[in-house]
């Protein structure tokens, strides 16, 4: 994992428990026998509501049979799913329980892949670009406000450290040109989006969809992600959200839909140096 996240290890250990699960063929009453556990148990863990005791892990794994070495990975990442809280967590009157399995995913993410129509995307938000979005929501409560715009820039340290996300967004000129907040708010996010990229070239690309392009919009201008992660265990997955809510999309050819959309996006954009030359220019 590009950063140690609770969520992506809890969702890899179910994931790697069902795959062998799948790939064992042996009927659960054996493995529940095998294991020493409960019905309601297995259940929990299958649906990977519960995660089993180190000693339950490691029988479990036996009998579905794994090398030693096998089990000493999938123990691994017991402890990091089981130790300590991720920050998103700590805001459980704030953020629903899905925004929180959603920056517990993006937190322990590799890549991103962004696709915002006239907004510059959230991890690239400036703070003063970023309370205005927020605060012109009708879902967020005004004394809500300040609490919504700390955890945007917390998101946002996942673009620093040793080990940053890589991040590609594509939005359109149109986020270029919209005064949100007024004129000076503007500046201030096109100066920080110039700085972002001056600062993180390896790491950050934005693309713009210009005016000009004759199919820049994807999926009707809905918003939407797609975060990719280092472990060869795990499989892309995609992010929707709509004005009311936003969910993690898992269904494979509901994932393949977006990666086939986003792909036809980028086909409309600048280049990324044409990109940070357009910002440039709006800037001016």
């Amino acid at each position: 994992m590009a950063r140690t996240s609770p969520t992506v290890a809890k969702w890899e250990l179910k994931l790697r428990l069902g795959r062998l699960r799948r790939e064992s063929q042996l009927d659960d009453a054996e493995v529940i026998k095998a294991v020493g556990i409960s019905q309601p148990y297995w259940s929990q863990v299958v649906n990977g509501s519960r995660i089993l005791t180190e000693d339950k892990l490691r029988a479990l794994a036996r009998t579905y049979g794994c090398d030693p070495d096998e089990q000493d990975e999938l123990v691994a990442i017991r402890e990091i799913a089981t130790k300590g809280r991720g920050w998103w967590t700590k805001y459980p009157a704030l953020i629903t329980p899905e925004m929180q399995r959603l920056y517990g995913l993006e937190h322990g993410a590799h890549a991103i892949r962004c696709y915002n129509c006239l907004l510059i995307p959230g991890l690239l938000q400036a703070e003063g670009y970023a309370r205005t979005i927020i605060g012109a929501s009708t879902m967020i409560r005004p004394f809500e406000v300040d609490q919504h715009v700390s955890v945007r820039m917390q998101r946002q340290t996942r673009l620093t450290g040793d080990d940053p996300l890589h991040v590609t967004a594509i939005f359109s000129q149109a986020a270029l040109m919209q005064e949100t907040g007024g004129p000076d708010v503007l500046q201030e996010q096109l100066r920080h989006l110039v700085s972002l990229i001056e600062e993180h070239p390896d790491t950050i690309e934005i693309r713009i969809i210009p005016f000009t392009a004759s199919e820049g919009t994807a999926l009707g201008g809905s918003t939407f992600h797609l975060l990719d992660f280092d472990s060869p265990q795990l499989p892309t997955l995609g992010w929707s959200e709509t004005p009311t809510h936003a969910d993690v999309v898992e269904d494979e050819s509901e994932v393949n839909s977006l990666i086939y959309a986003y792909g036809h996006a980028l086909t409309q954009t600048l280049s990324a140096d044409e990109s940070q030359a357009m910002i440039k220019e709006h800037l001016r």
